[in-house]
């Protein structure tokens, strides 16, 4: 593979310099299979002037591009128009183009139409995709391409304009024009087409973790169950303006999904205090405000350009998101990419989103980095790799480091609340638990009793009252020890019974070897069922050195002119009666 490019100055230069290179192409046998226009500028009238050269003087070849926020070739600033010719020296290298039309096609149609055309295409080894922004979110677009074949590389990014805030973008082809909602997707492959592809973020989480309390699609509504806005305002002080997305750029949301890091920057806040994303975050994400870390980046790019030059490349492309561009404002915008510039030709441009799939699945990115390199035949075993220049690669700055101090901080302090609210469980559990029963102490069961009462108009409820049968002669007989493992043995049967298809049941201690079951949403013959069940449960349960015991039931139900005291005294006389009938029995009132 070999790369061709052009700065556009205008129409008639360009022209003779590319009928000149057509010239040459014929003497040196060159075959340009893909020409590619990058372009700053959104001037559609000149877009559709260059396309018509290039496709008359290279109507075989395929002619697309897309706008954007700067163009790069070879890991530098390139003019605001760049076209691109590639050239593939291997016979078996092939390569295909196609256009959807967002606002005519769904994203399951658009991803069934690409599932159809690489099954029908068996030589396809990557795909590269260009899009408009999005309106919507890109999720589903990315869910749909799972069943891509696992060889398949993805990559891409989403065209831009020269203003960063902007949401107008144009993607075009020789054949189907320009669009300002489409999407263009290239096939590569071949017996001799190899791929590879990385992303690099280097933005670190900064501060405390947020969990996404509430979320529609791609609208962020809250995190820890405020307006997500509000933690921009409370931590960066930034207001709800005109300005918001300008001001976020560098401190998009980090967080986790499909084992990846994901960057996640706002589309727009809105007037309720919800936060536009470019594509769905899910209810229970955990994440946290990021910052650049220029350390995290260099030490990444020095990593991961060693891996490229490892792969042999051709040909680099590059999607740099143009946030990027805006956090290197003390330098070259291309600054972090220029060790990669020993290794290859490159071409790309700076994006207002990226894509790459990871583990099989493919993600838009935000803030990110993507490099795809590309290789015609075999690593050439004899070559070394390209060396790396790292010398203009800069110290960590101090803000650096206040940030990773910032981090670790939040941090510590993270770790000492999770062990105070620990600490602060254990002491709430020990004030409503009985300690020898592991149940509810009397005090908790008779307010969850007083609450239940409350609610009688929208819930009704039943007690049941238990009581152990001759628990004295127990302790008489065989010592207090094996009394408390007869209350522990019945305490048993009622945690199995909160947890057996009914956890909505409160069970707690009232006394001694005396216990107090409250069951929300039963009526008195549900109660009566579930009492005998306990009744003989116990009966069967064996206690190391003793006799089999038994235990008297009483069940009520709650009625709307109860009181508390009323209740009670009936789910007490139920017992008594039981007590007094015989004992190992249930009886209702």
């Amino acid at each position: 593979m070999k790369q061709f490019q052009f700065e556009y100055q205008d129409l008639e230069s360009f022209s003779r310099e590319l009928s000149g290179f057509k010239d040459r192409c014929g003497r040196e046998h060159i075959a340009v299979k893909m020409i590619q226009v990058f372009a700053e500028e959104l001037d559609r009238e000149k877009i559709q002037s260059v396309c018509s050269v290039i496709t008359q003087r290279f109507p075989e070849a395929l002619c697309m591009g897309c706008s954007t926020n700067g163009n790069i070739i070879d890991c530098g600033l390139s003019a605001k128009i760049t076209i691109v010719c590639t050239a593939f020296e291997r016979s078996t290298t092939q390569v295909r183009l196609f256009q959807y039309d967002l606002s005519e096609n769904s994203a399951r149609q658009i991803t069934s139409s690409i599932l159809a055309e690489t099954q029908r295409h068996p030589w396809v080894k990557a795909i590269e995709m260009f899009f408009t922004i999005p309106q919507e979110s890109s999720t589903q677009f990315c869910e749909g391409l799972k069943e891509l074949r696992p060889e398949i590389q993805v990559f891409g990014g989403v065209a831009s304009s020269d203003d960063i805030t902007s949401t107008d973008s144009l993607v075009f082809s020789g054949e189907n024009g320009i669009s300002e909602h489409s999407i263009l997707i290239v096939f590569y492959g071949g017996e001799d087409f190899y791929a590879d592809a990385i992303s690099v973020t280097g933005w670190k989480p900064l501060g405390r973790k947020f969990q996404v309390t509430k979320s529609h699609g791609s609208i962020l509504q809250e995190l820890d169950g405020i307006p997500a806005y509000d933690i921009y305002r409370k931590y960066l002080n930034i207001e709800n303006d005109e300005n918001f997305l300008y001001n976020t750029l560098e401190f998009p949301l980090f967080y986790e999904h499909n084992d990846t890091i994901i960057l996640r920057t706002p589309v727009a806040s809105n007037a309720d205090g919800s936060i536009t994303m470019t594509s769905d975050i899910e209810i229970g994400s955990v994440v946290r405000i990021s910052y650049g870390d220029p350390g995290t980046i260099i030490e990444s790019i020095r990593h991961d350009s060693r891996r490229i030059a490892d792969f042999q490349p051709d040909l680099l492309h590059i999607f740099s998101c143009a946030a990027r561009r805006t956090f290197w404002t003390s330098r070259e915008a291309t600054y972090e990419i220029y060790p990669f510039q020993s290794i290859s030709p490159s071409c790309g441009f700076f994006s207002h989103g990226e894509f790459l799939r990871t583990n099989g699945n493919l993600n838009q990115h935000n803030v990110t980095l993507v490099i795809a390199a590309m290789r015609e035949g075999k690593k050439r075993e004899s070559a070394p790799a390209a060396a790396i220049e790292e010398s203009h690669l800069a110290k960590v700055p101090l803000v650096s480091r206040l940030a990773t101090f910032i981090s670790a901080t939040s941090m510590e302090l993270e770790e000492s609340n999770r062990k105070l609210e620990s600490v602060n469980e254990k002491l709430k559990m020990a004030a409503i638990i009985d300690g020898l029963t592991g149940l509810y102490n009397r005090k908790e069961i008779q307010a969850r009793i007083d609450q239940a009462l409350l609610q009688i108009n929208e819930e009704r409820f039943s007690l049941i009252m238990l009581d152990i049968d001759n628990f004295k002669q127990v302790n008489d007989t065989y010592g207090h020890q094996q009394g408390d493992n007869v209350i522990k043995g019945l305490a048993n049967i009622l945690h199995y019974k909160q947890a057996d298809g009914m956890h909505n049941i409160s069970a707690g201690r009232w006394g001694g070897e005396e216990f107090m079951m409250l069951l929300p949403g039963s009526g008195a013959s549900s109660a009566v069922r579930l009492a005998e069940l306990i009744r003989k449960r116990f009966a069967n349960t064996e206690f190391s050195g003793i006799k089999p015991q038994t235990v008297s039931l009483g069940v009520t139900q709650a009625e709307r002119e109860d009181t508390s005291d009323s209740l009670c005294s009936r789910v007490d006389m139920a017992l008594y009666r039981a007590k007094k009938s015989g004992k190992n029995k249930v009886v209702l009132i």
